[in-house]
């Protein structure tokens, strides 16, 4: 019969950023709590993949139909932002200064991992820009060379429509120095320079 203690502590260090000594301290700490919580742990995780779909607009994972980003009318729907990942979104969102609405890949071109065009679902964004009148698509993927294949080829498929697309800035991070940055950001961060003249603005 298994350990319920080392099965769980394999379980959670499959998570992440969890390793085998985190994993064990999550378990004891779950031991430690009452029962009602680890019921109810145990029911929202059961629960999940259940409870969580996809924005039938955008394809963030949500507890509706829509995501709270697509439901806010507050929201420019005319200014998309593309990433990969949902984690992405919420990342964006920590900085609150884009007001548009998301478009989620859940996955970056990746012919080693079978991930090519065919199974990049990019209508769903054309269908957008058709029908929502989208001014501007900002491609927010990484900047990896699966993230840079991927907007290259979204920035493809978009140009034809005639709307701007545009891809986010990269380059060095505040307050960062230039001895440790490595040779492609600084690359990239003199390639996305912007102008200090007020008459250039």
């Amino acid at each position: 019969m298994n350990d319920p203690i080392e099965e769980l502590v394999s379980l959670l260090s499959r998570l992440p950023g969890v390793g085998e000594r985190t994993a064990a301290r999550l378990t004891y700490f779950i031991l430690g709590s009452d029962r009602q919580y680890a019921l109810s742990l145990g029911k929202a995780v059961a629960e999940i993949h259940d409870r969580v779909k996809r924005c039938r607009v955008c394809g963030n994972f949500s507890g509706d139909d829509l995501c709270s980003i697509c439901a806010d009318p507050r929201r420019d729907p005319t200014l998309v932002c593309v990433v990969a990942r949902p984690p992405d979104v919420t990342a964006m969102e920590r900085g609150a200064s884009f007001r548009g609405r998301y478009h989620v890949l859940h996955g970056l071109l990746s012919p080693l991992d079978g991930m090519g065009p065919d199974k990049l679902p990019l209508q769903p964004i054309l269908d957008r820009i058709a029908g929502d009148a989208v001014r501007e698509v900002i491609i927010a993927t990484p900047l990896s060379v699966d993230g840079e294949a991927t907007a290259l080829y979204i920035a493809e498929q978009i140009r034809p429509l005639g709307v701007r697309c545009s891809r986010i800035a990269s380059g060095l991070p505040h307050g960062s120095e230039l001895e440790y940055a490595d040779s492609v950001t600084l690359g990239l961060a003199l390639k996305g320079r912007s102008s200090m003249n007020k008459r250039d603005e």
